[in-house]
């Protein structure tokens, strides 16, 4: 009997140091999670700053976006994503399109392109990846200038059948040792283009004034 009551005390002593642990890993979690919320927006709103900076538009693009489902418009995207509208003067300037590389050499590649509206690239961020180090991982603006070569490029320049890498007859760069990521790269970017070429009439359309009747 005094086993089976050091049993039921330890267990209940056990029991009660989860709750606290619980309590206190939810309570931490209320305390910070508006500023881990606002820090990310922050750091959210730093990489389309990149692509579309805060002179080229007077509206908050975060706050201004069209959403996209997992699955559509041959995106690639394994989850829903926003679309980014970059206005001045209320007319639509560019748009930042989410996009998922699925064929990188070591997984899933993610990245943002922005396009303006003349259909020319504005920019493009890897936003994650997992490639190989000092190879792959070019990819990012932090290890090369690489993926600053797509600025300026549209669906007709270069012409379809430039929108591969070197090796396959195209126009972009390969990595010495790395051709698996690049040609991802530029395959997810073409699918961005075609889709908002696909989608122009809506992307970049003017709104109306509020209280405007349509």
């Amino acid at each position: 009997m005094r086993v089976l009551g050091s049993i039921t005390r330890n267990s209940a002593l056990l029991a009660l140091f989860a709750l606290s642990t619980a309590l206190l890993i939810a309570g931490t979690w209320l305390l910070t999670k508006d500023t881990i919320a606002g820090e990310r927006r922050k750091a959210e709103e730093r990489a389309l700053l990149e692509i579309i900076p805060r002179e080229r538009h007077d509206n908050t693009m975060l706050d201004d976006t069209r959403p996209l489902a997992a699955g559509s418009h041959g995106l690639g995207l394994r989850e829903d994503r926003p679309l980014y509208i970059a206005r001045l003067e209320g007319q639509p300037v560019a748009v930042i399109v989410p996009v998922l590389a699925r064929d990188g050499y070591s997984g899933d590649i993610e990245l943002i392109v922005g396009v303006n509206a003349d259909g020319s690239i504005a920019g493009v961020r890897v936003l994650s990846h997992r490639e190989t180090p000092g190879l792959g991982d070019k990819v990012d603006l932090k290890k090369s200038d690489w993926i600053l070569d797509f600025d300026g490029h549209s669906l007709g320049n270069p012409p379809p059948a430039g929108w591969a890498v070197r090796k396959d007859g195209g126009v972009f760069d390969q990595f010495t040792g790395a051709t698996i990521t690049p040609r991802a790269v530029v395959a997810a970017i073409l699918r961005v283009l075609q889709y908002v070429d696909s989608e122009r009439s809506s992307l970049f359309a003017v709104e109306a004034p509020a209280g405007e009747a349509s």
